[in-house]
């Protein structure tokens, strides 16, 4: 039977990349062979847990996990991204110190992406907006320009680490030599020593800015629509790019009206005798006031579909639907009159109707005379 990944990992089949990653860190970091006490059965989670994550991480194999239930992965099975010795010590880089954080020491840093959740109305779904938002983010310190140390001064290269950023260990066990790389306990990791940080950000090389851009929501976008802005993440460190901000669309629900993709869906009441005799209905859309025509013996329920009156797509041109469902509305009071044309025209068909009360006929006897 195949492996249930989003079970290895614990997370739902709808998590994002995000969550995948948070997941596979604190499992990889709990059953890693070299730090589990149980170091044969943590072998065996492990090999399980990188498997997992090499599928789920990458969109195709993932897309095609989820259709197929069976991955595609090339590497060597169970171990995934890290099925090769030079794969294997990623995963000391990521959790542990890794023997390629040497080389990135003190190297650029990607900024991380952001996210924000934007609300509009299906109006402004269906007609486009540009909307102004604002949020905080980590911005490159302008006075020390990212190199966190107080202008005129600079970071010195780390003696404990050399410059490497780790430290390392050397353990004997019963799967044979284990080299453990740690981030250096004197410089974080960094490979230098500022000893003048600087007084803007404190040495962050970074600092917390308000920022306010204008988001383009193009027309037709649905529930849970993402718009990638490219580079206006967070800053990157030491001269790293920034990473990008991605704005979730939420659409509030319309008092009238509901959605299915691009088609909109609209109960519309009308009277017995628009139903009956037919006639123009007109009501109020997306796009302004639209008349509708009602055919004579329209049935309560009866949907009428207004081509090209729907959604805009998002991709490509043309637009979905407008089915419009009648409901016959029965007025609760009448007036004599309305209830005599009404009984005339029971009679007229031979429909049996409920009789007048007793008062009623007492109060037209009393009239009579």
């Amino acid at each position: 039977m195949p492996a249930d990944y989003y079970s290895i990992l614990g997370v739902e089949r709808g998590a994002d990349e995000a969550a995948i990653k948070r997941a596979y860190r604190g499992l990889a970091r709990k059953f890693h062979p070299d730090v589990a006490s149980d170091k044969v059965a943590a072998e065996v989670q492990f090999k399980q847990i990188n498997e997992a994550y090499e599928v789920l991480s990458d969109p195709n194999k993932r897309r095609h996990y989820d259709r197929y239930g069976t991955s595609t992965g090339n590497g060597a099975a169970g171990f995934g991204p890290f099925g090769t010795p030079e794969g294997f010590g990623d995963i000391f880089d990521m959790f542990f110190g890794g023997h390629r954080q040497q080389a990135r020491a003190g190297g650029p840093e990607h900024g991380a992406d952001l996210r924000y959740d934007l609300q509009i109305t299906l109006e402004e779904a269906y007609r486009g907006v540009a909307r102004d938002i604002s949020f905080h983010h980590l911005a490159t310190c302008e006075t020390c320009h990212g190199n966190r140390a107080k202008p005129g001064t600079s970071a010195a290269r780390c003696e404990r680490c050399g410059g490497s950023g780790v430290a390392r260990s050397v353990r004997q066990s019963a799967f044979g030599q284990f080299v453990s790389q740690t981030a250096c306990s004197k410089c974080g990791g960094e490979g230098e020593i500022v000893g003048s940080p600087c007084e803007t950000c404190h040495g962050h090389g970074r600092v917390d800015r308000a920022r306010t851009l204008t988001v383009k929501v193009p027309a037709g976008v649905d529930e849970g629509s993402r718009i990638r802005i490219a580079g206006n993440g967070e800053s990157g460190s030491r001269g790293g790019p920034p990473g990008d901000l991605y704005v979730y669309l939420g659409i509030v629900q319309h008092p009238r009206l509901r959605r299915d993709g691009a088609d909109l869906f609209l109960d519309l009441p009308i009277s017995f005798t628009q139903a009956a005799l037919g006639g123009t209905v007109e009501f109020e859309s997306l796009e302004g006031k639209l008349d509708l025509e009602i055919v004579g013996g329209t049935q309560s329920g009866t949907t009428y579909r207004l081509r090209g009156r729907g959604m805009p797509h998002v991709r490509g041109s043309g637009r979905g639907d407008l089915l419009v469902s009648v409901g016959v509305v029965v007025p609760t009071k009448l007036a004599r009159r309305e209830r005599e044309l009404l009984e005339e025209f029971a009679k007229a068909r031979g429909d049996r109707i409920e009789d007048r009360s007793f008062f009623e006929r007492v109060k037209d006897a009393f009239k009579a005379d």
